[in-house]
């Protein structure tokens, strides 16, 4: 069938479908689970920041219905207290079968989780048919509703876990008992009312805009009622973090309200509509690109590029201040600074090119990475690409790519976990900022400047100081003898950009494409549906790209390998076959990552092509992204070892400058006591966290002598440290790491 969005998700040329009565026996019944959470967030309305919850949440109860009957590995919630919701457990005696125990307690509660989450999805019958034939497949009684585990069988045990699960998710801050609605936030501007032309209404050219629709169809392909929908989960910096301190978020005051915001970047590029300056500069630049941008649209101007691993990726910095970004993005022809690779590391040999039309390959990113409808959203999308990792012949499931082989299921609750915990922190650092921040979107901003005029010529028709900067080719003013001054003498003076044209130009989405050509700006689309056009929340800073830095952090960290299995990651999106709202692409073409750091970027930049974000949006997140996934690994992995038998000081470090140091308690709670041997000096003894920040640092003087000295470590939050001792000329070479607990 044309565009099957299904299609979509055939990462790795595995083809994932799940279908009621065809489930895989040969996988963890975790996978089983999360694969029906998965579909029922494909039948839900789409929420990414309440879905990236549901998946942290049914991760969490999948993975403590597993850790209660293992000896080393610690429970999440189970038995202890999480933001001050106190989940008691007195134990459970070993079974005879463990395997078995685990995965009834896993099923039971993954279940229960799922009948309460998606009690209220538009697609609730289709969801518990599911999920009930899953538990048939399984041999679960679903009337069995026992919380006793003590004498009960394991899925009691399920139950207690996702009872006391589905009771801390209404204290959690993300206000489920209210259906999620927002409590104090509200747009300062009215809506732009998509069935005319321009912007002549927004009040705020910095700030959200709602859309007015005839009929809004969100990306879950549901049909909202009500031609103007909310904005979408602006206050999540409320909600409770899985890895991130309160250290990493602030306290901001905007228009009477508190506002927690994780991972401040600091504002974006701001318009003053009055007089010239670099934000206004900034600003103009970074919503132009995206106007720009849509130009590359179609396969029919004759500009092929390699796509294979062998010319993209490979990005090894990123810029850290606005006025570099010109030099990350090539603002004309689309794309990053990456190079790619030499050579496959895994095959040792070289990537075979990939030579294609760039608009067929603009397209497939946008329409791939926008994740609707019928998708899982974007933490959901990399849940889907982690297990068709885990599904690759070529991965040998050992954590960190050590140790030894680990069965499936103990691999995907481990996983599910880290990777769910991540996403949840994502989508509450992203949005934190969305929702203080309240930034504009690129359909309201250029629509705007193009309404004021241009501001590149002061002598010109049409300047203006906040209009939108011209570019010979691409924006330019509406001249007599113009073809659309022929249309409607009107339009002289108006802005009119070379962009893909709209909607408008498809009759029949199975033939036509809307290709690109001049039109006037004021009528400017995102290469989106019609019925959706831009998501329901403020773009800055990109969920996208945060979510995906995060992700590939993680299963870098995860796997132990930055690189796809096999060195390569694939999806194929076949000619004619995969667009939705217009034919194509004009060839089969096939997505292509080395690194899952690749696709992260490749994600970013499908914003940019498909009109959702601009460059502004999109550095932050990706730099907030490479914060939060070794944050959130690195937590998670302290759940994974028992804290009891870590050493607790025997371990000594040496280098040739006679420094020989060693630190107990490990774990430590308050204080750690550093003793040993310094030759006589002064050093400075640092803690480092686990994004290489000093989180703490004390001077110490040496007379040469055995000493010992104290660190006070209280007001670390939890999680896996590394201590270093430097002199300046001399330092430790193997850093102590400590677990503060």
């Amino acid at each position: 069938m044309k565009g099957s969005l299904q299609l979509r998700f055939l990462i790795l040329s595995t083809c994932l479908l799940f279908v009621v009565n065809n489930f895989n026996a040969q996988q963890s019944v975790a996978r089983m689970w999360n694969e029906m959470v998965l579909e029922g967030i494909r039948h839900d309305y789409a929420r990414p920041t309440v879905h990236a919850r549901n998946l942290f949440h049914t991760s969490v109860v999948m993975y403590d219905a597993w850790a209660a009957y293992d000896s080393i590995a610690t429970p999440y919630m189970l038995g202890k207290t999480v933001h001050g919701f106190t989940m008691p457990f007195n134990g459970v005696d070993t079974p005879q079968n463990i395997q078995a125990a685990r995965e009834e307690a896993i099923s039971y509660a993954a279940y229960r989780m799922i009948k309460h989450r998606f009690v209220d999805a538009p697609g609730d019958s289709l969801i518990f048919a599911k999920a009930d034939s899953l538990m048939d497949f399984l041999g679960y009684d679903k009337n069995m509703i026992s919380w006793d585990y003590v004498t009960g069988p394991p899925g009691a045990l399920g139950n207690y876990i996702a009872a006391f699960m589905i009771n801390y998710g209404y204290q959690d801050g993300s206000n489920e008992a209210n259906t999620y609605a927002n409590q104090y936030y509200e747009p300062i501007n009215p809506s732009l009312i998509l069935a005319d032309s321009g912007n002549p209404n927004i009040v705020d050219p910095n700030r959200w805009q709602p859309l007015t629709f005839d009929v809004f169809i969100d990306q879950s392909g549901n049909v909202i009622l009500g031609a103007t929908p909310k904005c979408l989960s602006p206050e999540w910096g409320d909600a409770t973090t899985f890895s991130m301190p309160d250290e990493d978020s602030e306290v901001l005051v905007r228009e009477g309200h508190n506002w927690r915001v994780y991972h401040n970047p600091g504002p974006p590029p701001m318009l003053d509509t009055t007089v010239s300056t670099t934000g206004s500069d900034y600003y103009k630049w970074t919503f132009s690109l995206v106007s720009k941008w849509s130009s590359h649209l179609s396969p029919d101007d004759g500009v092929m590029i390699d796509i294979s691993p062998a010319s993209i990726g490979n990005i090894t910095d990123y810029p850290t201040d606005f006025a570099d970004y010109p030099n990350f993005y090539d603002e004309i022809n689309g794309g990053d600074p990456g190079t790619g690779y030499s050579i496959n590391p895994i095959t040792n040999l070289p990537y075979e090119s990939q030579v294609v039309h760039r608009g067929d390959y603009t397209r497939v990113l946008a329409e791939f990475w926008a994740d609707g409808p019928n998708s899982e959203t974007p933490p959901g999308h990399w849940f889907v690409i982690a297990n068709h990792v885990n599904d690759h012949p070529a991965l040998q499931k050992r954590f960190m790519g050590e140790g030894d082989v680990l069965d499936d299921l103990e691999w995907d609750v481990k996983l599910y976990f880290a990777l769910g915990g991540a996403m949840h922190d994502a989508a509450i650092a992203a949005w934190s900022i969305k929702g203080y921040y309240d930034y504009v979107r690129p359909i309201s901003a250029i629509r705007y400047m193009a309404d004021r005029g241009q501001s590149s010529d002061p002598n010109a028709l049409s300047y203006h100081v906040a209009g939108i900067p011209l570019e010979p080719g691409l924006i330019e003013l509406v001249l007599p003898g113009d073809s659309l001054a022929l249309l409607d003498s009107n339009n002289i003076g108006k802005i009119k950009v070379y962009a893909w044209r709209g909607h408008d130009y498809v009759e029949n989405t199975a033939v036509d494409e809307a290709g690109v050509g001049w039109i006037l700006a004021e009528d400017w689309w995102p290469y989106q549906r019609p019925s959706f056009v831009t998501p329901p929340f403020p773009g800055y800073v990109s969920g996208h790209s945060t979510y995906s830095r995060t992700a590939a952090e993680l299963l870098s960290l995860f796997t132990g390998s930055e690189y796809f299995p096999g060195g390569i990651g694939q999806f194929p999106a076949l000619q004619d076959e995969f667009l939705v709202f217009e034919d194509g692409p004009s060839q089969t073409i096939i997505l292509q990552w080395a690194k899952y750091f690749d696709a992260s970027d490749q994600c970013s930049l499908s914003r940019i092509w498909g009109g959702i974000h601009p460059p502004a949006d999109d550095i932050n997140g990706r730099r907030i992204g490479m914060v939060l996934g070794p944050e959130a690994f690195e937590f998670a992995k302290t759940h994974f070892i028992n804290l009891d038998t870590v050493d607790t000081g025997t371990f000594v470090q040496e280098v040739h400058s006679g420094i020989k140091l060693r630190a107990y308690p490990n774990p430590v709670s308050d204080l750690m006591v550093v003793n040993g041997e310094l030759p006589v000096g002064n050093y400075n003894l640092s803690v480092v966290d686990v994004h290489g920040r000093i989180v703490l640092s004390q001077r110490i003087t040496s007379k040469g002598s055995y000493q010992s000295y104290g660190l006070y470590c209280g007001k670390l939050p939890n999680g896996v440290y590394t201590m270093i001792c430097d002199s300046g000329t001399d330092r430790v070479t193997e850093p102590l790491r400590f677990v503060k607990q």
